[in-house]
């Protein structure tokens, strides 16, 4: 599976790099804290994969890594994404390592 780190996916973002961004936690976890991109939960994913880009790096998360590695693995294995990417560590090691001011929960 294609990992990347939240220190890769925040110098995407400084670059501007073409890449799009999913968060496939629960509407009240994003009320807590997110990090934009677009939000499409954990559980309409796969019925959602006409929203996934093919043609620019995705990158899934949820809180701690666990359930974006779930769907990365589902997509690649199941519907022959090769451009996903789960965002290792999810959000809580965005709030650790890139902005701790966002609340966490």
């Amino acid at each position: 599976m294609k990992e990347i780190s939240v220190q890769q996916l925040k110098k995407m973002m400084n670059d501007n790099e073409s890449f799009q961004l999913i968060d496939i936690r629960e509407p009240y976890e994003i009320e807590i804290c997110h990090i934009d991109g677009q939000h499409i939960p954990m559980d309409e994913i796969l019925d959602r994969t006409q929203e996934i880009k093919t043609d620019i790096p995705v990158v899934i998360h949820c809180r701690s890594g666990k359930r974006s590695a779930a769907v990365v693995d589902a997509l690649q294995t199941n519907y022959g994404f090769t451009n996903v990417h789960n965002l290792s560590g999810g959000i809580l090691a965005w709030v650790s390592e890139i902005d701790p001011s966002l609340d966490v929960y």
